[in-house]
């Protein structure tokens, strides 16, 4: 078989020092021309991705709003996910350890909307009920690239406000002008939800490119559009990838919504999959195989149809409903379209490099193999990859070397999942 090296990458390690005091600073300049009243209800947003640290923040957010007498309380805001359902959406939640007890707060879980308003588009505005009638709601997302188009702003706190807050039937709104148009209707759909609801301010989580908290700002109404995409433009900056941009073959141990809202995220792969909307330049990767389905997923496999080859596991977790739901919400069907399934992980590895061509020399095929496209710090790499990361004189360690090989029952016998 192959020999594979694990190697480290150098992304940018910044992170965030005394983050309980920063969080209370950043709630403390939001509040600073506050008039609300004492035992004032304030709704907070909690989303279904995998944030790093999140049930600690929101937990430091509760105590700090309650130390100030107000009356905080969590609100899913997630769109469709959860299969589009107030128990489903409270599960995703549970499932990233925010739950009652965790964070100090009772969660208010509903799809119902009150509807606020329209764009100067004609676009419908809506808004959870729950937060539309607190006293002020706190808009709390993580600040980053999307995964389906590019704009001012992207995924973080207005589209937290357009679709997270707008549940499947604002998010249905939104999706259905295309990817082309995603990123104005978010800002126009946001920019009346900020006019016409209590939003008080909001708090942008920035991950650097080992998936660590970088730092937490808060943003004011008046300067959220310029700020958020000020934000945006940084965490870019930090965002990890691939070590290099032609791959012959992507091993993903495991696809999940917990790491990217796409499964895989498209920015790391290379892959959009969306109609009318080219593919990006790179990285290139002739063949993704994906082995399995995060547990935290909830079965929800929106981005199996970036890979080429999947598992039998990988299918036997799905949630057809979940999938389809988030899919057809989206309107990204290929998204959602079952790649070829084999049996098990040998099966499904060696028939993509068998698809690459008869005449491939084994020798020169640059193999990658990553936990997810979330946690990109270590990966293992065939031996071709460290001849071209020499050559271009990247920066990487190598940590130990390992075989391609499989165990009895032909699962990869070394995963990244199990070593980091």
């Amino acid at each position: 078989m192959f020999e594979m090296f694990e190697i480290k990458q150098h992304f940018q390690s910044t992170s965030i020092n005394l983050m309980e005091a920063k969080i209370k600073e950043e709630i403390d300049k939001g509040f600073s021309n506050s008039s609300l009243p004492a035992n004032a209800s304030i709704a907070i947003t909690a989303g279904s991705r995998g944030i790093t640290n999140i049930s600690f923040i929101l937990n430091v957010i509760v105590k700090t709003l309650k130390a100030k007498g107000f009356s905080p309380f969590l609100v899913p805001a997630m769109g469709s996910h959860g299969g589009a359902t107030a128990a489903g959406q409270v599960e995703v939640l549970e499932h990233l350890g925010i739950n009652e007890q965790t964070i100090g707060a009772p969660i208010h879980s509903s799809m119902e909307v009150e509807t606020i308003g329209k764009t100067e588009q004609g676009v419908p505005v809506y808004m959870d009920r729950n937060a539309f009638n607190a006293d002020g709601i706190i808009v709390i997302n993580r600040v980053k690239a999307h995964t389906a188009f590019r704009g001012n702003v992207e995924s973080g706190l207005s589209k937290m406000v357009a679709i997270g807050l707008g549940k499947i039937k604002g998010a249905t709104y939104i999706h259905q002008g295309g990817a082309l148009k995603m990123a104005e209707t978010i800002e126009s759909v946001s920019k009346l939800a900020l006019q016409l609801s209590p939003i008080l301010f909001g708090l942008a989580i920035i991950e650097n490119g080992y998936d660590e908290t970088a730092d937490i700002v808060g943003v004011s109404k008046e300067d959220w559009h310029k700020k958020e995409n000020e934000l945006l433009n940084r965490s870019k900056q930090m965002m990890p990838s691939l070590p290099v941009e032609d791959i012959d073959l992507l091993i993903v141990e495991e696809m999940g919504k917990c790491f990217s809202g796409t499964g895989m995220d498209p920015n790391i792969i290379g892959r959009w999959r969306i109609e009318g909307v080219p593919e990006p330049e790179s990285p290139r990767i002739k063949r993704i195989a994906v082995m399995d389905l995060a547990e935290k997923s909830f079965g929800n496999a929106q981005g199996v149809g970036l890979a080429d080859f999947m598992t039998e596991v990988l299918f036997n977790k799905i949630d057809k409903n979940s999938t389809y739901t988030n899919a057809l919400t989206s309107t990204y069907l290929q998204r959602a379209m079952f790649p070829l399934i084999y049996q098990t992980e040998k099966e499904a590895i060696e028939t993509a490099i068998q698809s690459l061509g008869p005449d491939v020399d084994h020798n020169k095929l640059k193999i990658i193999q990553i936990p997810n496209t979330l946690h990109l710090g270590r990966v293992l790499v065939s031996k071709s990859i460290i001849k071209e990361l020499e050559e271009l004189n990247i920066s990487f360690e190598i940590i130990r070397s390992y075989q391609l090989s499989f165990d009895e029952r032909e699962n990869l016998s070394v995963k990244l999942s199990n070593i980091n």
